[in-house]
């Protein structure tokens, strides 16, 4: 019995990341669109869930924290999310910040890379420290694009969102393989990512 509670765990673990995802759909799917808050909802979510580069990083988040395990499955999300937002004013704000699209791009080698190869015995603020650095990258991508009728809050809150549902996703994603105990599937998942982020980086993709 003591072999299957790690198992049962990991399963509640994933239906609460999936139950919580859907609670925080409703309040895109009763905005109404054509007002400037909605709009600003609508063009935040979809910024980057519209971009490959977006969503293979923070599924990669999601998955290294849920790798990591223990504190760092909702601490290493939480510190991506909140540097985002700090990203994201910088530019709305229109202060630069250099290399920006380098640092998405690497973002997906190293989260990719960081999974594919296993690294359970990270420091979680090392963990932090690294998601952090990156998150500003995409923030600022996010802030510089919003459109200029749009809500500044809800285009953050609309980016924010949808940044929070795709770590769900990894996490659910992480945590389902672990409890099949498959880290070999893991660990290519990761090494997929980081090829596809290689390949964006060299203009292959």
């Amino acid at each position: 019995m003591s072999n299957l509670a790690p198992k049962f765990s990991r399963l509640a673990l994933v239906r609460a990341t999936f139950a919580g995802a859907l609670a925080l759909v409703p309040s895109l799917a009763f905005a109404h669109t054509g007002h400037g808050e909605a709009d600003g909802l609508v063009h935040g979510f979809m910024h980057p869930v519209g971009g490959l580069d977006h969503v293979l990083a923070m599924v990669a988040v999601g998955i290294f924290a849920a790798q990591l395990g223990g504190r760092a499955i909702w601490a290493v999300p939480a510190t991506f999310v909140a540097l985002m937002a700090l990203g994201g004013f910088l530019g709305m704000a229109g202060i630069d910040v250099p290399f920006v699209e380098l640092g998405i791009t690497l973002s997906i080698v190293v989260l990719g890379g960081a999974v594919a190869l296993g690294w359970k015995n990270w420091p979680l603020g090392a963990a932090m420290a690294v998601v952090g650095v990156f998150a500003i990258f995409h923030g600022h991508a996010h802030g510089a694009e919003m459109p200029a009728d749009a809500s500044s809050l809800a285009y953050a809150a609309g980016f924010m969102l949808a940044t929070a549902l795709l770590h769900m996703a990894g996490i659910g994603l992480g945590t389902l393989i672990g409890s099949a105990r498959a880290p070999r599937l893991t660990q290519a998942l990761g090494a997929g990512v980081a090829l596809i982020g290689v390949g964006l980086l060299t203009g292959v993709i």
